[in-house]
């Protein structure tokens, strides 16, 4: 898959793509607003097991964000089982020099509708620690809500935090009626 935007390209990954990722994923702000899974320090290792994993996938649910040529980042969403099966969660990263460009908040508005699309979801959620501000305009500006915050639900980096919890709506603009 490809999809070429404005600021970046969303795309499969390649194993070429390692020595990129490792490079800009080996940062610990990235690593602070991140599952514990997500290693620190980052090494060449890791970006080649992670894309060994990714490129075994099917459906394809992980991709890359590409920025002139190069990956910077990846997002992807995992669908819910049993009755939360038209959900998704959804996550991203990108390297540094690039936040604050609307890279993510583009790569994130076109891989929600497609996970939507593609796959029939009904919700896409995000989970960011309330210590991220910027994650949390980005989901905004590519049309999550806050729908939550939730005290004390997660330990990260020592610190047990809160998160908030952004939704898509695949019928966000029909009245509610519940």
């Amino acid at each position: 898959m490809e999809k070429i935007l404005t600021n970046c390209t969303v795309r499969s990954f390649t194993m070429d793509d390692a020595e990129s990722i490792a490079r800009y994923a080996n940062n610990r702000k990235i690593w602070r607003n991140l599952r514990d899974a997500f290693p620190h320090p980052y090494s060449l290792a890791d970006a080649e097991e992670f894309l060994t994993m990714v490129l075994s996938i099917s459906p394809e649910t992980i991709f890359c964000i590409e920025h002139q040529g190069e990956a910077i980042g990846a997002i992807g969403f995992t669908i819910q089982s049993d009755v939360n099966r038209i959900s998704a969660e959804i996550g991203y990263w990108i390297g540094e020099p690039f936040w604050g460009q609307g890279v993510a908040a583009e790569a994130l508005r076109f891989v929600t509708e497609y996970a939507m699309e593609r796959h029939h979801l009904k919700r896409i959620y995000a989970m960011p620690f309330a210590w991220n501000p910027a994650s949390c305009r980005v989901l905004e500006k590519a049309g999550y809500t806050l729908e939550s915050r939730q005290r004390q639900a997660a330990v990260k980096d020592g610190e047990i935090i809160d998160q908030f919890l952004y939704v898509y709506l695949a019928d966000s603009n029909k009245e509610d009626v519940s």
